[in-house]
Order: C-alpha cells, then structure tokens, then sequence
C-alpha cells in the first residue's frame, strides 16, 4: 500500500509540476544575488576584491606581510614558520584572484562590448581600465606561483582543467598587452563613479599603466634585458608616477563592510595576533628611522621598539604592536606608490644597459622621501644624511643591497612588495623562523585542489619549474 501512495504522490507532483510551471519557477530564482549585472558593479567589485586580498592580514587569506619579515605572530605561529598549506593559504588566493577578479573583469569585458548604449570612445576606455587592472592580477599570479593556468583559464567550457603557461612568455604577453592598451587612454572615457582609484581620469590611468609597465619591465632585468630595457625606457617616456597623488589607492568607509580589512582583522576581530618583527624593529632602530613612530606603537615606551622574535611564540604585551594609523577602518588600501617607481628607477639607473633620465642617488633618495611623505614622518633630510643612509656611504656589497634595504622599508604594509624585494635583491636581513627554521619561501605551492583536480597540468607546472616547492625560485629570480 505504501508503494502505491508514493507512485500517486510522484504523478501528482509532476502533473502538477506540468500546469504549473509559471507558479513555482519563481522559486529557482536568486532574488538576493541579481542573475544581470552591470559592467560597471562587476568592475568596481573586481577593484574592491583586489584591494581586499593585497590589503588583508588575515592568515587564511594573506600572510604577504609575514613573508616579508615586517610582522611575527603571537600564539598562533604555523604561517610565520611557512606552513602556508594549514589554512589553504595558497588555494585562497589563487581562487580570489582568479574567481573574484579576473572573472569579474572578464564579465565586465563582455558587457561592455555587448552594450549598445556605450558609444566606442566609453567602450574603448572602460576597457582599458579593466585590461590594466587585469594585468596587475595575472602579474600578481605569476610573481607568488611561476608558471599558471592563463590562455585557457577564462575559458571554463572548454578547458575546464586548464594546462599551465610557462612564465616568462606570461610576462612577454602582458608586455604586449600593456604596450596595446596604453594609448586607449587618450581617446577613451572610462567608468566614472565606478571607478574607486582614479574617478575616471584617464590621466592618472595612463600613469598607473605606464608604472605598472615598469613594474614588468624591471622584473625582468636579470633574465632578457632586451626586453626589459625596452620596456623600461618606453615605460619611463610615456611618464610613470612623479608623485603620491598618483597612487593607486582605494578609499575604505567607516562602516562594514567597506572598512580596510586591516581593521577587520586588528580591531574588529578583538585579536592579537601580530607584533612588529625583530627583523625589521632592529634594522629601523639600527638607523633611527623616524619612521618608527607611525609603522609602530609606543605601547613599550615613548621611542622603545623592541620587536617579537620572528617565528617564534611571542607574547603581545611584550613586545612592539604595529603603528595606530593602521587600525583605522578608513585607511586606504594601496595597488602601487610613488616610492615603489621611484626605486624600480633607481634600479633602472643603476644598470648600463639602460637609459633613464637620472641618477641612481636621486632616485633612491627619491623613494624613501616619498615614503616619508606618504606615512606623515616628517622631513627625510636628516635621515639622507646619515652616513648609514646616504647612498654614497650606505652599508652594502653593491647597489642592489643599498637599493634593495630602503625599498624593503619602504614596502612596509606592503607585504607582497616587501617580499619581492628580498627574491630580486636578496637583502641579507631576513632571518629563518625561529620555531621551525624552515627556509624563506620563494613562492607560494601549488593549491591542494590543483594536485587533486587538475592532476595532469599539475604533474606538467611542476617539472617545467623545477618542483612544486616553496623554495623553487620564479623565473626572473636567477641571482
């Protein structure tokens, strides 16, 4: 008897399902996420994840700030010691960066190309805004993993398990994109209110392409000069950053969930988890830094810094807590600055084989005083001075050690920036931690559902790097 309710039960729902089809197809609607969105919210939530991602201190999501030694941990120390595994670390960002944004940017690509109502010149800047942030995104990639999925990875019905490109022919191609793109931006009218870093001046969105060129550019100084110099010297001649209104920044609220993911995770979470670290306390206290009194608090004592060892259990009342300007939930999140072009110069000027219109001493002068300018420390001039400082008299076995300090310091909140400048100028601060003395990574591994989901391309990225290893190093990072 029961098998013969059940079987009436089942042909009544579906008949009932036939005559009513327009009743409940309603209720496969999404009424709280829209199923058409409009290019300029995809654009300005792909800009906001981005700013999101390079911005947090949350250890599930971002622990750049520890992988540059300028923050340990208190009580919890697994990701201070390089176990980035833990948390899916790896898998996190990757699939921010590949899902919340460029995917985004490519809807928003689309939809501005379908859209019949924008004439070619709002078509032609609109995109070139989302092509630059694009290729600060697959760069980004590139510079924490080596070699990623990225001629097949937007198509996901056709190559759903995506194969890898190697990373040096990345970068070739994000030049040629960068050098096509550029010149868009004097004829274009780009996304206006949507845009959270320039507000649609196509000028600054020159600039920042320009920087970002140099950016590329200078990676690749070591490994095929030709292109670098080119990229470089054109970069530089178009115009690049000259001063810290050019940042590319992003205003963060007073209110969730708009707030700096840096209050988030130092204030609103009622944690603490992170103390400034010996390598950098040390290093800045060794100089008297002015720059002390806002990268860090004065909870020990008006001008006693005295940072946590790295990587080890640190108790927080101890030891020195990170600058009270960055608990603010209104501090701006930063892409690039004026001081990080200033030493990308630098370095350019340091090199024969290329041609910039300076010199090394001005340049690197040039950044640390725009980094003085950007944290409010006050005037650099006495600093410049100090014989540990001065570029002619600064310690160091060349101009990539003297070059590659200031610029770490100056990467500070930047924690993706400051870990780079360690890979390419192999600064000589940096310390194993001190739990597990494990090496300092060079880059991030491969994430787990990869090597579970995508096995073969997997096995293939592998070999072609040389190792799924944190200790691989990237392909521009020869020396």
């Amino acid at each position: 008897m029961k098998k013969i309710v059940v079987s009436i039960l089942t042909i009544a729902l579906v008949l009932s399902s036939c005559q009513s089809d327009d009743k409940y197809e309603s209720y496969n609607q999404d009424n709280k996420n829209p199923q058409n969105v409009a290019s300029g919210a995809l654009f300005t939530s792909a800009t906001k994840s981005l700013f999101d991602q390079m911005t947090s201190t949350n250890v599930n999501l971002n622990v750049f700030r520890l992988l540059a030694q300028y923050w340990t941990e208190t009580t919890y120390i697994d990701e201070a010691n390089y176990d980035l595994n833990g948390r899916n670390i790896t898998q996190n960002h990757w699939g921010i960066i590949y899902r919340n944004v460029l995917w985004d940017l490519k809807d928003a690509s689309q939809r501005v190309l379908d859209d019949p109502l924008l004439s070619s010149s709002e078509k032609t800047g609109r995109l070139a805004q989302i092509e630059v942030l694009a290729i600060y995104s697959w760069q980004q990639l590139v510079d924490s993993f080596g070699n990623i999925p990225y001629t097949d990875a937007m198509d996901i019905e056709g190559s759903p398990l995506p194969s890898y490109d190697d990373a040096a022919t990345i970068y070739e191609d994000l030049i040629s994109r960068i050098n096509t793109v550029i010149p868009d931006f004097q004829s274009g009218e780009g996304y206006t209110s949507e845009d959270q870093i320039y507000g649609g001046d196509m000028a600054q969105w020159a600039k920042f392409a320009n920087s970002l060129k140099l950016r590329l550019g200078i990676r690749l100084t070591d490994v095929n000069m030709p292109l670098a110099k080119a990229t470089v010297e054109s970069a530089v001649a178009a115009g690049v950053f000259t001063s810290n209104a050019d940042n590319a920044l992003i205003s963060y609220q007073g209110f969730a969930p708009n707030t700096n993911p840096l209050w988030v995770d130092l204030v609103q979470s009622g944690r603490s988890d992170f103390v400034a670290a010996n390598t950098v306390v040390d290093f800045m206290n060794g100089l008297d830094d002015p720059r002390r009194m806002v990268y860090f608090d004065d909870n020990l004592g008006a001008g006693i810094y005295d940072g946590g060892v790295y990587g080890d259990n640190n108790n927080f009342g101890s030891f020195t807590h990170i600058g009270e300007v960055m608990h603010a939930p209104t501090y701006p999140g930063v892409l690039m600055d004026y001081s990080e072009i200033s030493f990308y110069l630098a370095e350019a000027a340091a090199i024969p084989d290329i041609t910039v219109p300076g010199t090394v001493e001005t340049y690197y002068n040039q950044g640390i005083s725009a980094s003085f300018e950007y944290w409010n420390a006050g005037d650099a001039t006495t600093y410049l001075a100090n014989p540990d400082v001065a570029y002619a008299t600064a310690p160091g076995a060349d101009w990539r050690e003297k070059i590659g300090n200031q610029f770490w310091l100056a990467m500070y909140n930047r924690g993706f920036e400051g870990w780079t400048v360690w890979r390419k100028f192999d600064i000589t601060m940096f310390t194993p931690p001190a739990d597990s003395g494990n090496p300092i990574p060079n880059r991030y591994t491969y994430p787990v559902n990869e090597q579970n989901l995508n096995e073969d391309n997997w096995t293939a990225a592998s070999t072609a790097i040389g190792g799924d290893e944190q200790t691989t190093k990237l392909f521009w990072d020869v020396n």
